[in-house]
């Protein structure tokens, strides 16, 4: 009560009672400012200068935002000014070397030409990779397509024909490598665990690690020999992995047979109790054809408990598939199989309880869900 009464006194005394007189035609009227009047007047006035005080706040903001968008829209749109002056500087300079002289337009094709000696290189390296023909015709017919009268012309565009060819290679050469690495990782595979370090390409497009001396090699520009460097580099990975995919078990191990029963815990079908069923089950008619899923080598034939008669391939790298409930072996231990060579017919032996091929893929002598390599030996073939 005391702390009411001090602030209500002091409240007062900020405010006292006033008497305002106002005198109008000879007549006084009397007005009477209680402290309740004068404080909401106050407040009025407070108010009104917050609200302009957060208003020129907002303002000044807005303003400094503002200018830090202008000047980061100026910096970008100097940066790519600068890009397109050094881009037009190269044509001009290209245009000035071919209009000089006859000797200085003579070195220019030489200088094409050893480019192009260069880029053959590497094309030729991309021969037997799968998809490249069909990814690179776009860009050899966009060059062939493109006739022009005025040789100088001719010229500059078959330089740019060189570099548009050079980027669809390395384009296409990444992609595939990108594409083949996350199949690898579709099985729960590493790719760099079934790569040889040393990559599938030899000779100096990638064995120089300084682009001066490859340049020199090839008797090109430095920055077309580090482009084509890259390039080989990218066309390197893809076929190693290339290479690596074709030994792995990606294929079906029956051509048409529908898939019966997945990888994972189901009902047994003998005890009716939960259990790990540790492959896929195929089905399919009396000795419909059996293949291996990969290239390997037969590492057991016979019977195994529960399986029937078996055959078991190794693939090399910690990786075996096995094919159970055969009704008949058509391998033998030791003996090199290809991708899709029959390695027996479906059956029903062992614990079955009909024509069926049981189908088990291990990795360090771990069962694994073989359909993660059928989607993965899909998703090579689809970029093929």
């Amino acid at each position: 009560m005391q702390r009411l009464a001090r602030i209500r006194r002091s409240v007062e005394e900020l405010f006292p009672e006033r008497h305002l007189y106002v005198r109008t035609g000879g007549e006084m009227k009397g007005f009477v400012l209680t402290p309740r009047k004068q404080m909401a007047a106050a407040s009025v006035v407070a108010g009104g200068a917050l609200w302009l005080g957060v208003a020129t706040a907002a303002m000044l903001v807005n303003v400094f935002s503002a200018s830090a968008a202008d000047r980061e829209i100026a910096r970008t749109q100097a940066k790519y000014e600068r890009w397109i002056a050094d881009r037009q500087a190269r044509l001009n300079s290209a245009v000035a070397q071919l209009n000089s002289a006859s000797g200085s337009t003579d070195e220019l094709a030489a200088s094409i030409e050893k480019r192009h000696a260069a880029l053959a290189l590497l094309l030729t390296d991309m021969n037997d990779t799968p998809g490249a023909q069909a990814a690179l015709t776009p860009a050899i017919s966009r060059a062939l397509s493109a006739p022009d009268a005025n040789p100088v012309r001719r010229v500059e565009m078959v330089r740019v024909s060189q570099e548009q060819l050079l980027d669809a290679a390395d384009t296409f050469a990444k992609g595939r490598a990108d594409r083949l690495r996350l199949a690898f990782r579709m099985a729960g595979l590493t790719p760099n665990a079934y790569v040889p370090k040393g990559g599938a390409l030899g000779g100096p497009l990638i064995e120089s690690k300084d682009p001066r001396a490859l340049a020199a090699v090839l008797d090109v520009d430095e920055g077309f020999a580090a482009r084509i460097q890259n390039a080989a580099r990218d066309v390197s990975d893809a076929r190693a992995l290339d290479a690596a995919a074709e030994r792995l078990p990606f294929a079906r191990p029956t051509a048409n047979a529908p898939q019966t029963s997945r990888f994972g815990v189901r009902f047994d079908p003998f005890t009716r109790r939960p259990a790990l069923h540790s492959g896929l089950d195929f089905g399919g008619g009396h000795m419909a054809p059996v293949v291996a899923a990969g290239p390997g080598v037969v590492a057991f034939t016979g019977q195994r408990s529960g399986y029937g008669k078996v055959v078991e391939i190794d693939h090399g790298r910690g990786l075996k598939t096995r094919y159970a409930h055969l009704h008949a072996i058509g391998v033998q231990p030791g003996q090199r199989v290809a991708v899709g060579q029959r390695v027996g017919g479906m059956g029903s032996t062992g614990r079955s309880t009909g024509t069926h091929l049981h189908y088990e893929v291990w990795v360090n002598g771990r069962a694994q869900n073989p359909d993660r390599f059928l989607r993965a030996g899909a998703y090579v073939r689809e970029a093929s």
